[in-house]
């Protein structure tokens, strides 16, 4: 299996603290948040990571993370020029990943789910794989629409209530989805949205998920931003 770890997109949400940096390069306790979701990588057993990026802090992000050396890991950089969203950026790597499994992880999500866990359960099922957890606000980001222990739906940032259920930034993927990205279109907000990808291979019967208990936030705005570092800055 392989890796990507996203560290794209502009931060707008953070800004001013992110006029001068990327936001996955700034703090989370004692460490970079990017440190974060990289060591969930490794804790899945992935030794092989894309790392994408924009063009503005790529310098940064190396800087920082180097070859992967230091991490026991092997680092490949992509440049994503424009934000075009979360499935443009995973379509990157179609030649790095080539024909192996791979596990996505966006790198201003930090969780603690039990990946070895989260791993063996997709390679067992044989499908691309998404992990939810229950969220006390919903309506930011892409819900689940669960019946009957099926998945339906994924719906983007609902304005009426679906479920409590929402999709993580960790997604367990089987290299055939970059047969189905190609059929994506841009969306209203000018992206290739992610839970249009999910919500194709649902059609067709090619995602599991699994609800997981263990701690999950983004740290992409300034309120998840305070409490990741009210938790984490105790290390």
């Amino acid at each position: 299996m392989k890796g990507m770890l996203l560290c794209g997109g502009s931060g707008t949400r953070l800004f001013p603290l992110t006029k001068v940096t990327n936001k996955h390069l700034l703090p989370v306790g004692n460490k970079p948040m990017v440190f974060y979701p990289l060591y969930k990588l490794k804790e899945a057993g992935i030794g092989e990571i894309l790392v994408i990026t924009g063009t503005e802090h790529l310098g940064d992000i190396v800087s920082l993370l180097g070859s992967g050396d230091e991490f026991g890991v092997n680092f490949t950089y992509k440049v994503q020029d424009k934000p075009l969203g979360i499935a443009h950026a995973v379509g990157l790597g179609k030649e790095f990943v080539g024909n192996d499994d791979f596990i996505v992880a966006l790198g201003d999500n930090i969780f603690e789910f039990n990946m070895n866990k989260l791993t063996e359960r997709f390679q067992k099922d044989n499908r691309s794989l998404i992990v939810l957890k229950e969220s006390k606000t919903p309506e930011r980001f892409g819900v689940a629409d669960i019946k009957e222990n099926n998945l339906i739906r994924i719906v983007e940032k609902p304005k009426k209530q679906i479920s409590k259920f929402v999709v993580t930034g960790v997604y367990f993927y089987k290299s055939e989805i970059f047969n189905y990205l190609p059929e994506l279109q841009i969306s209203e907000r000018g992206e290739y949205e992610i839970s249009d990808l999910h919500n194709l291979l649902i059609s067709k019967n090619r995602l599991s998920f699994s609800v997981e208990e263990g701690f999950w936030s983004d740290a992409g705005t300034f309120e998840t931003y305070y409490e990741v570092n009210r938790i984490y800055g105790k290390v």
